[in-house]
């Protein structure tokens, strides 16, 4: 290893020359200072990284002639270089990135790296960024390291010995950082509903940026969390130290989070800092979805630029311009798809430009590309709920994601699918959803070691409803229905779950098999503006009976009915049905008795909630 001197640059960035810039917190900016100051002997020089932190000066334009920037992965600073035709962009799964070095599709003579100081034996480490720089150590045929007192000393595969190294310089500088503002109510929104889809003892991935530190935020209750992520930020660092992510119940590596690098607060570089309970691996192991499946419960998360009303994502570009690249998105949504009990998420705002424009789209913008295909994505999430995508007809996914979409757009969404008979013509009404259970659209109920989703019923559901009415003994209809009824067609069905949600009511309770959502149960009511009362109606399915759920089901309609100032429920019960007259009696309602000698009358008289 050699202290690096302004000569030395022609011997080692020869004329035509590869060089690899190293990523993230850990890009070597005194080093590339260094080199630029000899900027008049670099002739016809390839300059390839993914995303760098901080300034990006060889794309600058007074570089251009002798300098061309190649780029996996456009931060902002590259970003508008490669829109003007100055730089290159690479599209690449991360995870394959590093055998673009290895296998000479792209050799690289000169790898400008940023690591630790040497411990007594001789090893320095790569500290906050492993990822793609380990391949590049062992492709390039020089490396070239900045030694920094700053970086932090990392496990993992991350050491590099300074056999490997053949020339250094020593500059002691602050890592960059990242930091944003604090979430707004959009994105704390869309952090709680991730946050609904996430169980314990599942295996994270997160990126960076408001939406996963909304995530985290969300998760502050969670148990026994595992990470299997390709960065990790300062949001699940403050899970760590709640102790919410330990890695406890990890299939792999049990008691580890398994990282290839950094990127946050100067407390992130500091909590990372010989910190044994973090691991940093190269991309080709992290982002592998081979080895991501191995993780029971993988849950994927990230975000979108565009999501059209078949499942398309587009994250990279917007129309014919690149805004980043396919980064890990695709490696992880597939992991995680493949991972027992896994979970695939997309999480975005519904809106960009100030409300002004759609993320959920007919389809993408012209010149815009699909990162992730249609078969890939499980669920998307906006602030207006989650959409449930796999298994999903191209009907039940344009449905789903009109349901999501801001309720600016869900008509001219809906106009397009029916124009396209992605959606039978009896389907004109736009979803309504709610936000009235807590605060959003759904709740978790747990009952009989199974776990139950309390939401309102969708349009998309009309096949469920269809399912659960055929999953009915003759008596269950007979009762609910008071009246013998053989069938319910789609139609039928559409009509039932296409509710105004916002004046009459329709929830129903599911259980989740994956995706999968079964229904168990329905309750629902009709106002009747005159009397400011409404009408209820329900019906339990057989095998879920006497575990509660009618009894939820009917308190959350209560409570929704107080919100909104009706003054009584009521509705009519066949005599033989005791079950429900108690349950009428359990929610604070009498039984009344009527000349029609089959049915009485359920009625609950209402008092606002203190915190309606």
């Amino acid at each position: 290893m050699n202290p690096l001197t302004e000569q030395d640059w022609k011997s080692i960035v020869k004329p035509g020359s590869r060089v690899f810039i190293g990523s993230g917190a850990a890009c070597p900016h005194a080093l590339v200072d260094h080199m630029l100051r000899q900027y008049a002997s670099l002739k016809d020089i390839e300059i390839v990284h993914i995303l760098t932190l901080g300034d990006c000066p060889w794309a600058r334009f007074e570089y251009e002639r002798n300098i061309r920037t190649n780029s996996f992965f456009l931060g902002p600073q590259i970003r508008d270089s490669v829109n003007q035709g100055r730089a290159d962009y690479t599209p690449c799964f991360l995870f394959e990135i590093p055998s673009l070095f290895t296998r000479g599709t792209l050799p690289l003579d000169v790898a400008l790296i940023q690591v630790s100081p040497p411990d007594d034996n001789g090893n320095c480490t790569l500290g906050v960024s492993v990822d793609v720089v380990a391949a590049a150590c062992r492709s390039a045929n020089k490396i070239v390291a900045q030694v920094n007192a700053n970086m932090p000393r990392t496990y993992g595969e991350t050491v590099l010995s300074v056999d490997h190294i053949d020339y250094f310089l020593e500059v002691e500088a602050d890592l960059p950082e990242v930091k944003f503002n604090q979430p707004d109510e959009t994105v704390q929104q869309i952090g709680r509903y991730v946050a609904q889809l996430v169980e314990d003892g599942s295996t994270l991935q997160v990126g960076i940026g408001q939406i996963p530190n909304a995530v985290c935020a969300a998760l502050k209750n969670h148990n026994d969390l595992g990470m299997h992520s390709e960065m990790l930020g300062d949001g699940p660092m403050e899970l760590m130290k709640a102790g919410v992510i330990n890695n406890k119940q990890r299939s792999m590596s049990p008691g580890k989070s398994t990282v290839s690098f950094a990127m946050g607060s100067r407390a992130l570089y500091e909590f990372v800092h010989e910190n044994t309970e973090i691991e940093f691996y190269p991309s080709e192991y992290t982002n592998n979805p081979v080895q991501i499946a191995l993780n029971q419960k993988m849950v994927s998360i990230n975000s979108a630029l565009q999501v059209d009303l078949t499942g398309q994502v587009v994250s990279d570009s917007i129309g014919h311009a690149f805004y980043s690249g396919i980064g890990g998105q695709v490696d992880f949504i597939r992991g995680a798809a493949l991972s027992a009990e896994g979970k695939a998420i997309i999480a975005m705002p519904s809106t960009a430009l100030s409300g002004t424009v759609s993320r959920i789209v007919p389809h993408p913008d012209e010149g815009t590309g699909v990162v992730t295909s249609r078969g890939d994505v499980q669920y998307v999430v906006t602030e207006f709920g989650v959409a449930t995508l796999r298994g999903r007809s191209i009907r039940e996914r344009a449905l789903e994601l009109i349901q999501i979409a801001h309720p600016d757009f869900r008509q001219e969404l809906l106009n397009c699918a029916r124009s396209r008979n992605w959606v039978p013509a009896y389907q004109f009404d736009t979803p309504k959803p709610i936000d009235d259970i807590e605060g959003m659209e759904s709740k978790k109920i747990a009952r009989d070691g199974a776990t139950f989703i309390l939401r309102a019923l969708h349009p998309s559901d009309e096949r469920c409803l269809q399912e659960f009415f055929y999953s009915h003994n003759q008596s269950t209809i007979h009762m609910r229905y008071g009246y013998e009824i053989k069938d319910m067609d789609r139609e039928r069905a559409y009509r039932l779950v296409n509710v105004d949600q916002k004046q009459d009511l329709a929830l129903a309770v599911f259980q989740t098999q994956g995706p999968r959502q079964v229904i168990h149960a329905v309750g629902r009511y009709y106002l009747d503006p005159a009397e400011n009362s409404a009408e209820f109606a329900f019906v339990v399915s057989e095998e879920k009976r006497r575990l509660g759920i009618a009894s939820e089901l009917f308190a959350q309609m209560i409570h929704i009915a107080k919100k909104r100032g009706l003054k009584s429920l009521w509705g009519m019960i066949s005599r033989a049905n005791q079950p429900m007259q108690e349950l009428v009696r359990k929610m604070g309602g009498r039984i009344v008795a009527i000349d029609n000698e089959s049915v009485v009358e359920g009625r609950i008289a209402l008092e606002p909630d203190a915190d309606a």
